[in-house]
């Protein structure tokens, strides 16, 4: 089905002089390419008028919003956006000549069908979800990038207040956004990834384009204080609750609770935390199996902010679970019912360093590092179950 029109520029009439056939017969008015069939998608199509200048261009097939401009003199009209695999394409050109006289071309192409595709999905944040204002964009692609530049380049994203910010590749296969500092409350950010016709890798193009969509909620800062056993909670600046809190134990390095900035990543009623599942096995005098409620993930390698009934007389006075936040059940509950994806969580005191790519610690990485990151990407931290 072919898509609504791309107009250049103001449509008037319908335009004198000759029309139809292919645009670039010798002595034409106007060239336009590309032409032919199994078009390369990555091709811009592109209006050239060689006496006169453009008055509008109009585009049919593919995908909707193709859009495109006319240079500064009005002689070259070319597309913003890759095009489609696999799809025909018309385009119609009208130019103004030196004598006034209006002339019309049109011409038609096809792009080749790539031998293979790829596809973006979203992992963060939600279409349409609040967010915290630490919130990072993630987009992972089922297949490796080698072309990440021409990828970036297809993403197209607006703010509804100005913000400096960057892409950086963690892999091939994904790519996280991150603004310079904190959005800001009540943001709405908007993500047009024009990724269909992109060429990511040799024959392999992008399949469809893809939209997000998500707003920025209230500042919500929470300070961990692991040398006082305190979480200062502030709420748009001004503190709403200070929590007496247990951080981990720091017998062991896998025992220490992470330094430094941490995302809210989700919450879960209910978690199980089984030390099993990372290398403590059942009968070792470590071994320890806990539900852990109003449970607030804060990064991949097990730490969560959590109801523990167990430690409440630790609460306030030391440290002992095995890496998470513990707080009592009636605090835990009103920080679960708190928070959003997004927020902040920053935890001092301790000797072990949040690595920048153990789940959302991209605010660990300095902004002038972060910035160079389309260079070779790090390898990602897998995700591991929850401490206790």
């Amino acid at each position: 089905m072919l898509a609504a029109a791309v107009v250049a520029v103001a449509c008037q009439g319908g335009g004198g002089g000759a029309a139809g056939g292919a645009g670039n017969s010798p002595g034409s008015p106007v060239a336009i390419t590309p032409s032919g069939d199994k078009v390369r998608p990555d091709s811009p199509i592109t209006v050239q008028a060689t006496n006169g200048k453009i008055k509008n261009v109009t585009v049919t097939g593919g995908k909707g919003g193709l859009g495109g401009a006319v240079s500064p003199d009005g002689r070259t009209w070319r597309s913003h956006w890759t095009l489609a695999p696999g799809t025909r394409y018309e385009v119609s050109a009208t130019v103004t000549g030196q004598d006034g006289k209006e002339a019309t071309r049109r011409t038609s192409f096809s792009t080749l069908t790539p031998g293979q595709t790829f596809q973006a999905k979203v992992q963060a944040p939600f279409d349409g979800e609040k967010v915290g204002v630490g919130m990072p964009i993630v987009l992972n692609f089922d297949r490796p990038v080698f072309n990440q530049t021409e990828v970036e380049k297809a993403l197209e994203l607006k703010a509804s207040k100005t913000k400096e910010g960057a892409w950086r590749w963690v892999s091939r296969q994904e790519l996280v956004y991150r603004p310079r500092r904190y959005w800001s409350p009540g943001e709405q950010v908007n993500l047009s990834a024009h990724l269909s016709g992109v060429r990511a890798a040799k024959d392999t193009y992008g399949l469809r384009d893809l939209t997000l969509r998500f707003t920025v909620g209230d500042s919500v800062i929470s300070t961990v204080n692991t040398k006082t056993h305190t979480m200062a909670v502030k709420r748009n600046g001004k503190t709403t609750r200070k929590v007496p809190i247990s951080a981990g134990r720091a017998t062991k390095q896998a025992y220490t609770t992470t330094n430094g900035i941490h995302l809210t990543m989700s919450r879960e009623h209910k978690v199980v935390a089984d030390s099993a599942t990372v290398g403590i096995p059942k009968g070792d005098p470590d071994y320890y199996k806990l539900d852990l409620f109003y449970a607030v993930r804060i990064s991949n390698s097990g730490e969560y902010v959590h109801s523990a009934p167990w430690s409440v007389g630790d609460q306030g006075e030391r440290n002992v679970s095995h890496g998470c936040v513990n707080a009592s059940p009636k605090n835990a509950k009103w920080f679960y019912d708190q928070v959003q994806r997004g927020d902040v969580v920053v935890i001092t005191g301790t000797d072990r360093e949040l690595e920048w790519n153990n789940g959302w610690g991209f605010w660990q990485m300095p902004w002038e590092e972060w910035k160079k990151g389309s260079g070779a990407p790090p390898t990602s931290i897998p995700t591991q179950p929850a401490t206790g």
